[in-house]
């Protein structure tokens, strides 16, 4: 077969695909052009990675093609249907015609060989070259994809590289055989902001050097629109909505789409409540949505918490035992606050070289807030939260919790107040015990603390967080992401603490799901006056839930003021290149 239309790189036509007797894809078609960005966008479970991964012949053996052509049109001429090859065939594509650059490097990077070996090594595989001429494509590969020191990270392991220095080692593995077909798997999502927007300038510079076709896959419909071409809305299986990115995204047909753009936190104002897909889908069946039937009644749509509140309005109505009643009383207060990481050590056993990751910092948190805390990975935000839990211990300075030094407590003592500070994790999937329910999980810190309260209590606090109370003996396992998150928030909500810490708890989320936890702490905040800090390196997730933001970088505050303040006149360079980087539509 003759590739009459030379532009044409990929024609994919009625694929689909079934996982024993469930269908996952249905009738997917769509065209991609060289030097052309294909955008898939959809929640997990639409479809849209497992799609991408049959091209490449990488679907899980309980998978299975049932239908539908993958024209692949080489730049010689002939056109291969990629669903027809068998595995030798198909390993002779990969690589050198379609590379794949998948979204967690450090699981896709071999931890055990160095980084420059395993570039090295794909390039072997398909081209005969002597291993010095492979080193010397490689470290100049690298030089282009914008890695500093390439000499040094060709000879690194993973671990000793940064996230996104990982991702470009990725990106230069999937170019080395210079393919003309790319798969971008969420290959940014795990990345900052900052990181995330260098990552797409550079795919896009080396499009357009070596007229590459990109799949590029996400879930975020901002990030699309800084890189795509043409996009495909992928909901159930199926491609819902497609077109140019502008047309698409500026006037979306289909309520789902519609429901993806507005779930997303807005780049002006605050609202009190974030729209949700499942709103729109409710809206266009000509339902009204559970959450807004069983939401307590807000300000009008118009109505912004920029507008109505400035400070945390503590109500002495349904007020928190023990809480305070005053506005602006701080309920933790850090003082030249250190924390350090020794990283050598003497022969006998001195500190030899140590780290900073937290530099006398001090600021205090109120009573009946949310403190926002942002900035990239390694500012040492992750680490101050730990601490002020008295999870990791400090170097130097203080931490009262309403009067109480908390680094001067011993370990019973601390025990003993740990059901008013509370924490919720990033993944939560790994913050839940597989063997146990879902409802005993939720039990179990009433358990160990000696709380009264049982099944009754834990159903509930279920159904306040929005899980179905029958769900209580189901393990995580059978639960979507979103809801294992809800678990995490009802297990540290049990103990009816006063203050939660939320350590990246929405980063791994999709955006609907993600705005369904944000109003989800927002309602409990407003019912029962929690005191929040929530850490994030996404500053529009983190101005639409805070009161004030303390931006943090390298260990140290850089600014800290009131929330929309700070997002619309930044006054340090830093925060002013984190607002820059949010993808905007």
């Amino acid at each position: 077969m003759e590739n009459l239309d030379k532009d044409i790189l990929l024609e994919v036509s009625g694929l689909s695909i079934d996982f024993g007797s469930r269908h996952v894809v249905h009738d997917v078609s769509y065209t991609l052009r060289r030097g052309h960005t294909l955008g898939i966008v959809g929640e997990s479970g639409s479809g849209k990675s497992v799609s991408s991964m049959s091209l490449m012949g990488l679907l899980p053996h309980s998978a299975k093609v049932v239908g539908g052509t993958a024209l692949y049109h080489t730049k010689k001429g002939p056109v291969i249907d990629l669903l027809q090859l068998d595995e030798a065939d198909m390993r002779k594509i990969r690589g050198e015609y379609i590379s794949m650059v998948f979204q967690e490097p450090m699981t896709a990077l071999n931890p055990v060989q160095k980084c420059g070996k395993q570039v090295v090594e794909m390039l072997m595989l398909h081209e005969k070259v002597s291993p010095q001429e492979a080193k010397e494509r490689v470290i100049d590969l690298f030089k282009e994809v914008l890695l500093p020191r390439p000499e040094k990270i060709f000879n690194s392991y993973p671990h000793e590289i940064s996230g996104g220095q990982k991702q470009r080692v990725m990106i230069a593995m999937a170019l080395v055989c210079n393919p003309s077909l790319i798969i971008a798997d969420e290959p940014t999502t795990a990345l900052d902001v900052t990181v995330q927007k260098t990552i797409l300038d550079l795919l896009k510079e080396l499009q357009k050097k070596h007229n590459i076709g990109i799949i590029f896959i996400s879930h975020d419909l901002g990030v699309i629109a800084q890189i795509a071409d043409e996009v495909a809305v992928m909901y159930r299986g199926e491609i819902v909505e497609q077109g140019p990115t502008g047309q698409v995204l500026r006037n979306p047909q289909k309520p789902y789409t519609k429901g993806l753009l507005a779930c997303r936190p807005p780049q002006s104002g605050r609202p009190l409540h974030l729209p949700t897909v499942q709103e729109f889908l409710d809206e266009a069946q000509g339902q009204e949505p559970d959450i807004i039937k069983n939401r307590e009644p807000q300000p009008s749509s118009g109505t912004t918490r920029s507008d109505t509140t400035e400070a945390p309005n503590i109500s002495t109505q349904e007020q928190v035992p023990g809480a305070d009643t005053e506005e602006h009383v701080p309920l933790l207060t850090v003082r030249d606050l250190s924390v350090t990481y020794t990283l050598k050590r003497t022969l006998f056993g001195k500190p030899k070289q140590q780290l900073t990751a937290v530099n006398h910092l001090s600021f205090d948190v109120m009573q009946g807030e949310t403190l926002g805390l942002v900035g990239e990975s390694g500012c040492g935000k992750t680490t101050l939260g730990r601490t002020l839990l008295r999870l990791i211990d400090s170097a130097s300075g203080s931490i009262e919790y309403r009067g109480k030094r908390l680094d001067q407590l011993n370990q019973h003592q601390m025990r003993s107040l740990r059901p008013k500070l509370q924490i919720i994790f990033q993944d939560p999937y790994s913050s839940l015990n597989p063997r146990i329910t879902i409802g005993n999980a939720i039990l179990e810190p009433l358990k160990v603390h000696g709380i009264k309260g049982g099944r009754e209590r834990v159903m509930e606090l279920m159904e306040q967080v929005g899980l179905d109370p029958e769900w209580y003996n189901r393990y995580p396992h059978e639960l979507s992401g979103g809801q294992r998150q809800r678990v995490c928030i009802a297990r540290a909500l049990i103990l009816k603490p006063e203050l939660v810490i939320c350590d990246e708890s929405v980063s791994a989320l999709d955006v609907s799901v993600q705005a369904q936890v944000l109003n989800l702490l927002n309602d409990l905040k407003r019912r029962y006056h929690y005191t929040y800090i929530f850490i994030s390196h996404d500053l529009s997730v983190v101005r639409f839930l805070s009161d004030r933001i303390m931006v943090m970088r390298q260990g140290n505050i850089v600014e800290l003021g009131q929330s929309d303040e700070i997002y619309t006149n930044p006054q340090d360079p830093y925060t002013q290149g984190l607002i820059d980087a949010i993808p905007r539509i």
